[in-house]
């Protein structure tokens, strides 16, 4: 039987980093937008395979309207909680949702609840 005294204390830190990540509604949907890089944005704009490489931050700045440096708080914050990674192509920043994490993430919330 597992109890929370069984729980890793890193385990409780990741997941409530997590949590503050999507409890903003933007970066949630960010995380959403993400999922299906080619039908939100304008991939046949960008210089690298969304699904490889990510879309670029400017491209998620124009979808969002947000400041640039709003865009990139924002993205730092999903790419903390271990749900999207950042890849430089020259003096631009691609993020993609890393769905490895977001699986394992999802099995530690069921393990820990």
């Amino acid at each position: 039987m597992t109890t929370r005294a069984d729980t890793p204390p890193d385990t409780s830190a990741q997941l409530l980093e997590v949590f503050k990540a999507l409890a903003n509604p933007v970066r949630l949907q960010l995380l959403q937008w993400l999922r299906e890089p080619e039908r939100h944005f304008p991939v046949d704009q960008g210089i690298a395979d969304p699904h490889e490489v990510g879309v670029c931050v400017s491209h998620i700045q124009a979808k969002t309207g947000l400041a640039q440096s709003t865009v990139s708080a924002y993205m730092a914050s999903l790419q903390r909680a271990g749900l999207v990674r950042a890849t430089r192509v020259g003096k631009w920043t691609h993020y993609r949702r890393d769905e490895q994490r977001i699986a394992e993430l999802v099995d530690q919330l069921g393990s820990f609840l």
